[in-house]
């Protein structure tokens, strides 16, 4: 039986060769790994617990419109108001930003530049083209006498629509902030995770807007 047999045997650590550890090293050693992962596992469970709090959030303004949708107060409805066109082209420029986000977390984890920096900057022109949409559509109600102290419809849409316009702003700024991390400090390990971070809050933002789509926008000119 050789040496590591015998030893492994008797359930004695066996080490060879030079830089051997010591029984006194060992704990520290491991508790310092084990302090790292924590590290890493608290933050992202920490972000996972502010997704969901913000996507519980959006389900109480969902319930609010579905309630007051109906409460016109003999003012206008979604049918008088809403462009199905305009909308189709905020929801591409969304859809399309979040493909671009994609993009960018492909090419951050292949420390790729041009592919991290192009993905971001599309997403960050698609995102601010949906914002300009937006905020015309808004503009354009507001003019017709469709504000949001109008009906309890029109204050639970400009509520539900204007809160998700309101997280794709910090969503832009939270997008040129990470620009700026990896030019100053590369593709360390804790500026992939926000990386990684963002890339799940832009493409969350973009889940809401589908159900947005759907339940406020089409149900809206159908009923």
């Amino acid at each position: 039986m050789s040496i590591a047999q015998e030893t492994a045997r008797r359930g004695a650590p066996y080490t060879i060769g030079v830089g051997r550890r010591s029984h006194a090293d060992l704990p520290r050693i491991e508790h310092a790994e084990r302090s790292v992962a924590s590290k890493r596992v608290i933050s992202a469970f920490g972000f996972w617990i502010f997704l969901l709090s913000d996507i519980i959030m959006f389900s109480a303004f969902f319930a609010a419109y579905a309630v007051l949708s109906g409460e016109t107060a003999g003012g206008p409805s979604g049918k008088d108001l809403f462009n199905l066109y305009r909308v189709a082209l905020e929801t591409a420029c969304l859809l399309l930003s979040s493909f671009a986000c994609g993009v960018a977390s492909i090419g951050a984890r292949a420390r790729n530049d041009p592919m991290y920096y192009g993905g971001m900057a599309a997403t960050a022109l698609l995102g601010a083209a949906f914002l300009l949409l937006e905020i015309r559509e808004f503009s354009g109600m507001i003019a017709q006498g469709a504000g949001p102290t109008r009906s309890a419809f029109l204050s639970s849409f400009f509520a539900l629509v204007g809160c998700h316009g309101l997280h794709v702003t910090l969503g832009l700024l939270w997008l040129l902030t990470m620009m700026a991390q990896v030019f100053a400090k590369g593709y360390r390990a804790d500026v992939m995770r926000r990386v990684l971070c963002f890339a799940l809050f832009w493409h969350t933002l973009d889940i809401i807007w589908i159900g947005i789509f759907t339940v406020v926008y089409l149900m809206g000119l159908a009923i």
